[in-house]
């Protein structure tokens, strides 16, 4: 009568009734009940016995409480390749302990608003806080922290800095014990006059009296938000380090937390954050040598190590820095910036590399780091995005070199217009000049640096290949990623996309080292405060972006004087008197951005002049002038005589 698929389902339906039958009648069961709490407290008796055996455990052997009234750092130093001292990185630390009633109320406030906003109701941890983290992360979108000001002020004072889960467990031990001996007035005074604001500031006396030159309970609720935000990640948030206008949104978020907790109204937090986006700060110069290349190591060690290991872990750094080259370029980048600021160029950078291994021999970040004329400690090396204009040529020339042109390949150089597509405008590119040479190879297209054929042969290869080759020789910037490909046309051949100056010069590196790139490296050597070595630079064989042939032949173009003879003439400041160099030039058609890069098998030296600002150079800047001198002074001193 019934189909036995029916049947099949029929008897599938009275399995499970029974099975749900069975369940309830399970679950009403006494015996079970009794089973099951016994089960749980056997297993919440293992944990509770678990976590007593673990605090007897790592607690026999930990420091007093008491101890964390005071405490004495290890200095960490940072020394250049010869071992010259770089920078003690708090062997100068100022400690001035204040009293509790001399602390403005607004700093305690912003500081317990975004470190640790439920400070005076825990007992020294938040048990919720693992599962707090997920959701900030998952829902808010947001990283947040996963200590108390408790766990901070041990981490800080009493243990090592060793990322470790032994010294997470002891951490919450001794928070515990200072939650039980101090009052929360104690505690946060303590952490106030020992939290890690920058530099030599070790507490908020040194550090009101470092950035603002004032006493603590003269600040503004501005600067004791700018405080506030400090600690978390003092080599970024100061605004003395490479990242000098990183505090404005670090602050902000502090002023949106006390306003969120209720110790302020959003009125006057947005009448605070004006008084903090123009602020002011001391003028303070420091004692650091190479300062803007020592907070770039000091930057990516921290990312490795954490920044309290960085900052008082006892660290001997030694770098790639050399001393004397470093000197020597700040010198003549400072000179020739103020020799040539009636060409309305105000700043300059350069950025020294062994070839070879990618170690950075000398970074020049600005004309000073202190200066007054520019924002010095901005590092143009590492942190700008700067049109290369020209300098970006031997890529795609490269890119047609890979595809079988050779130095001989013929290039017509005459007027061409491509359409536009997608509605854009068609695109006719103009030379330097404004004249057209009609025929001519590829070693006097790029060595001329005519502006038609290197358009034309991008046209040749395709914007993709020349991106996706730019970015495997470390180009960041120049990803081929679609949003790339839809913003970049051809234009991108002249220096129509931003690039970063330290990318340039390790991308370059590679001509200079037959086809192989280096990753760029500041770090010879890390050894811990008991000699223990964390890393060592080791030499490897680094990652073939083009063939020993490729390069050889950008390499010889661009060290033929002859090749380059008549757009730069045959005496230029390309030239160095017995020796064969590589180098290319670049300027912007807008006059902002002006560059030489040249190099040796051993050395390469980028240089790069203009603006912080972005303004326009004077009329007389070329690929002669501006940066060209800088290289070739730099060049000069360092090969060997």
């Amino acid at each position: 009568m019934f189909s036995r698929d029916f049947r099949r389902r029929l008897l599938g339906l009275k399995l499970k009734l029974r099975l749900n039958f069975d369940f309830k009648e399970m679950f009403k069961s006494r015996k079970f009940w009794f089973n099951f709490f016994k089960v749980m407290l056997i297993l919440m008796g293992i944990v509770i016995l678990g976590v007593l055996g673990l605090f007897i455990y790592f607690g026999k052997d930990l420091p007093s409480p008491t101890k964390v009234v005071r405490r004495e750092g290890y200095s960490s130093k940072v020394y250049d390749r010869n071992g010259k001292v770089l920078y003690d990185i708090y062997n100068d630390a100022k400690r001035d302990p204040v009293s509790f009633s001399d602390i403005p109320d607004y700093l305690k406030q912003a500081t317990i608003a975004v470190e640790d906003k439920d400070f005076y109701k825990h007992k020294g941890f938040d048990p919720l806080t693992p599962l707090r983290m997920v959701k900030n992360f998952f829902y808010f979108k947001k990283v947040t922290g996963g200590s108390t000001l408790t766990q901070q002020l041990t981490r800080n004072v009493l243990l090592t800095t060793e990322r470790t889960v032994t010294r997470k467990i002891k951490e919450l031990i001794l928070a515990i014990q200072i939650e039980a001996k101090y009052s929360k007035d104690e505690i946060l005074g303590m952490y106030l006059n020992e939290a890690p604001y920058g530099g030599a500031s070790w507490g908020v006396a040194p550090a009101a009296e470092q950035y603002f030159g004032k006493t603590v309970n003269q600040l503004s609720l501005a600067e004791c938000a700018i405080l506030a935000g400090l600690p978390q990640l003092p080599s970024v948030y100061s605004p003395y380090s490479s990242t000098p206008k990183a505090y404005i949104d670090r602050t902000r978020h502090v002023l949106a937390r006390m306003t969120e907790d209720g110790y302020i109204s959003q009125s006057l937090a947005d009448e605070t954050m004006k008084e903090v986006e123009n602020y002011q700060f001391n003028d303070q110069k420091s004692t650091m040598q190479a300062p803007h290349f020592v907070l770039w190591v000091k930057e990516l060690l921290a990312e490795k190590y954490g920044e309290d290991v960085v900052e008082g872990g006892g660290l001997k750094i030694t770098t790639t820095l050399d001393l004397d080259l470093q000197n020597k370029a700040q010198e003549i980048v400072a000179e020739e910036i103020e020799k040539n600021e009636s060409k309305k160029i105000t700043n300059g950078a350069a950025v020294i590399i062994d070839p070879a291994t990618g170690q950075v021999l000398a970074m020049v970040g600005s004309r000073d780091y202190w200066s007054d004329k520019t924002d010095g400690n901005f590092n143009v090396v590492t942190q700008a995005l700067r049109q290369p204009g020209s300098s970006i040529k031997p890529v795609t020339y490269l890119a047609a070199i890979k595809k079988g042109w050779t130095a001989a390949t013929m290039i017509m150089d005459t007027p061409v217009t491509f359409p536009g597509t997608g509605g854009q405008k068609d695109y006719s590119p103009q030379n330097y000049n404004g004249k057209y040479n009609g025929p001519m190879s590829l070693r006097n297209a790029l060595g001329n640096s005519i502006n038609t054929t290197a358009v034309k042969t991008l046209a040749f290869v395709g914007v993709k290949n020349m991106l996706a080759l730019a970015y495997d020789m470390g180009l960041s910037t120049l990803e081929p990623t679609q949003q790339n490909l839809s913003r970049f046309g051809l234009a991108v051949t002249l220096g129509g996309a931003e690039v970063k100056m330290i990318d340039l010069a390790s991308a370059y590196a590679a001509f200079a080292n037959k086809g192989l790139k280096m990753d760029m490296t500041g770090v010879l050597r890390v050894e811990d405060k008991d000699g223990r070595v964390l890393e060592e630079y080791k030499q490897t064989d680094g990652k073939r972006v083009m063939t020993e042939q490729e390069a050889f032949i950008i390499s010889n173009i661009l060290s033929d004087n002859s090749a380059r003879e008549m757009t730069f003439g045959a005496v230029n400041s390309l030239q160095i008197s017995g020796y064969q160099v590589a180098a290319k030039t670049g300027t912007t058609n807008d006059k902002k951005d002006n560059w030489t890069i040249g190099w040796a098998p051993n050395l390469l030296t980028a240089v790069w002049v203009g603006n912080n600002d972005n303004s326009e150079m004077g009329n007389l800047v070329s690929g002669v002038s501006g940066a060209a001198p800088i290289w070739k002074k730099i060049m000069t001193y360092e090969l060997p005589k």
